[in-house]
């Protein structure tokens, strides 16, 4: 019996491979007639992909930055790593995976998550202000073998995205050869990228499955200040070593509440820009982990004025940026506990997100597939989206702090390393809360205007 479902799937992949790469060349006026074209052939009867092709439709006329962040990528990655992008991240997550996604669905009741992030060592070359990464040794990391294992699980069901931080991922030298031993996932890594010289970005060039996206603070003042002196011309030269080969790859940044005017202002994002960045992901400053430093954490004005201010960029600048707090109406709130990602630790521990070190199962122990069916992990999704479906506060830490403190009361999830709990109880707890009721105030009354 045919499967006219993945027949489909298997045709419009095809279209893609074939048709994109001519992209770059068309006018806008024939990109728009080519919407028209894919709506008769391809998308038929498919409302979702109907709306996204409409949406596309209207950024094609209306000239939108995000055309030409196409353009930039048709043009600008070499043919390998432009390959793999589509293959393995467009085609592979988006189309050939579609299949296992309802599979998994149709046996377990719900989704199975989007991608997955995987932290599998906390090993570190530098030793940035607040941080503890010198600590741990590569005893500590998670064995390759798991990782592996973990690598086939999530490919039957269906993910092809996976995004791999630390520590320093590049201090764990093995992974080099997990992502070459699965050319058909492809890995986002974040990376303080001290480590990415000209060899490694040749490397990365030939894998092409591998997408750095390079952490800094900031400009030189906020990146040397925190990472340490000189840290900053080397996040340069890693991005004039990445672009040399054609690499995809972006920046990532977290708001505190010392760097925030610098992250507010053009010049930083026509300094990324300038360097050659497809795209940047925002984080905020969160009071985790051992000994941590609450005056680190941007004010809630703060983080309603960067919200303001990405609107802006992105109406401006050919970038991709995803803003992870202020970003929750696109993706339906809060992602966490397997709705869309889930998080696991150096440990093994499986988490519901990067920022949240509480447990009940480890990767060790249970396969993924049963980890998501914990009740713990149940509990969450059923009250997502948080807020009373205000998407603009989706965080159980910094939003609605009692969701958390409910779920780990209820079924006794345990920390995941030293210091994880202190945001449960005394002085920062009440920060978080104060915090809550402040960004509430700012929020709710945008949400009731906007939704």
């Amino acid at each position: 019996m045919f499967n006219t479902r993945k027949i489909k799937s298997v045709f419009i992949a095809e279209v893609l491979r074939r048709f994109l790469p001519l992209l770059s060349n068309l006018s806008n006026k024939n990109l728009v007639r080519l919407t028209h074209l894919g709506e008769k052939i391809l998308v038929k009867n498919d409302l979702l992909i109907q709306a996204a092709t409409q949406k596309i439709r209207e950024c094609f006329q209306e000239g939108h930055p995000c055309v030409d962040l196409a353009r930039r990528i048709l043009k600008d990655l070499n043919p390998n790593c432009k390959k793999k992008l589509l293959d393995c991240f467009f085609l592979n997550s988006v189309f050939e995976g579609v299949e296992k996604f309802k599979e998994f669905e149709d046996k377990e009741g719900f989704e199975p998550p989007w991608f997955l992030v995987l932290s599998p060592t906390m090993r570190c070359n530098l030793n940035c202000v607040g941080c503890s990464t010198r600590r741990y040794t590569k005893d500590d990391d998670l064995p390759i073998e798991i990782i592996e294992h973990l690598l086939e699980e999530v490919r039957e069901m269906g993910i092809h995205f996976i995004t791999t931080q630390g520590g320093e991922m590049f201090c764990y030298e093995e992974m080099l050869d997990v992502y070459r031993r699965n050319p058909d996932i492809y890995f986002q890594v974040y990376t303080n990228g001290t480590l990415i010289n000209k060899k490694m970005a040749k490397l990365l060039a030939k894998l092409g499955n591998v997408a750095p996206m390079v952490s800094l603070e900031g400009l030189q003042t906020e990146t040397d200040t925190r990472r340490g002196k000189g840290v900053f011309e080397k996040v340069i030269e890693c991005f004039d070593n990445l672009r040399e080969e054609g690499i995809f790859y972006g920046a990532s940044v977290t708001q505190t509440r010392e760097n925030s005017d610098t992250i507010l202002s053009d010049r930083f994002w026509e300094f990324l820009l300038d360097k050659g960045c497809y795209v940047v992901w925002v984080f905020q400053f969160l009071p985790i982990g051992k000994d941590p430093e609450p005056n680190f954490m941007p004010l809630p004005e703060q983080r309603a004025a960067l919200r303001e201010k990405v609107r802006k960029i992105r109406a401006k600048f050919p970038i991709f940026i995803g803003d992870f707090w202020n970003d929750g109406p696109y993706v339906g709130g809060c992602i966490a506990a397997g709705r869309r990602y889930i998080h696991i630790n150096h440990k093994g521990d499986i988490e519901p997100c990067a920022f949240v070190h509480f447990a009940v199962d480890n990767i060790k122990e249970k396969s993924l597939r049963e980890a998501l069916k914990s009740p713990f992990f149940r509990y969450l999704r059923e009250r997502q989206p948080f807020s009373d479906g205000n998407l603009l506060t989706p965080c159980m830490i910094t939003d609605e702090p009692q969701i958390l403190r409910e779920a780990v009361r209820k079924y006794g999830a345990k920390p995941t390393h030293e210091g994880a709990d202190v945001i449960l109880n005394g002085v920062i707890k009440q920060g978080l809360d104060l915090y809550s009721q402040r960004i509430h105030q700012i929020y709710d009354p945008l949400w009731e205007k906007n939704k």
